[in-house]
């Protein structure tokens, strides 16, 4: 090889040498389409653990309140509903406006934005205010476990009656 030759090759060389660190640094630089942004929002909360069940009863003023129930797990509407129909317990200060009953089996089926709870009491052993109770207590059950605070609840009596057929909020939740 000739020394005029050597030094074309070698500027070749580095030429194409140079090109191919400007292409590499290029789609280093690039890296997978993704580009900086700025803060989102994570999210909801992580569910699934939790110490026990959130139950509502009502306070000295007549107000919903919120009453945790250790239970060493989260537990399902159902298992919430059942518990809230045993009563807040003589030392908590608060009361009921769910009449007691005999049996506290609860059934709930799940559809798309509602919930059916169906409860083993008739109209007439509810208050209105209790009502509200069985809302609160199906809907924190179901938000607990990662459902959404949009799903309304269908509160089901032993006697079919207009108030069966509403879907309800809970005025707390939401």
């Amino acid at each position: 090889m000739r020394p005029a030759q050597a030094v074309r090759t070698r500027s070749a060389a580095r030429v194409l040498l140079g090109l191919c660190a400007l292409v590499a640094s290029v789609l280093l630089s690039s890296g997978c389409g993704l580009h900086p942004t700025g803060p989102t929002d994570g999210g909801r909360a992580p569910t699934g653990v939790a110490p026990g069940m959130t139950l509502y009863f009502v306070d000295g003023d007549g107000e919903l309140t919120a009453q945790q129930r250790e239970s060493g797990r989260l537990g399902s509407v159902s298992d919430a509903v059942s518990l809230l129909l045993t009563g807040p317990g003589p030392t908590s200060g608060l009361r009921t406006e769910i009449a007691p009953v005999p049996t506290t089996r609860v059934a709930v089926t799940t559809a798309p934005d509602v919930l059916t709870v169906v409860v083993p009491l008739s109209v007439d052993e509810v208050t209105p205010r209790g009502i509200d109770q069985i809302v609160c207590t199906a809907l924190g059950a179901h938000v607990q476990q990662g459902g959404s605070t949009e799903t309304k609840v269908q509160v089901r009596f032993t006697l079919g009656t207009a108030e069966s057929e509403e879907h309800r909020t809970c005025p707390l939740i939401g």
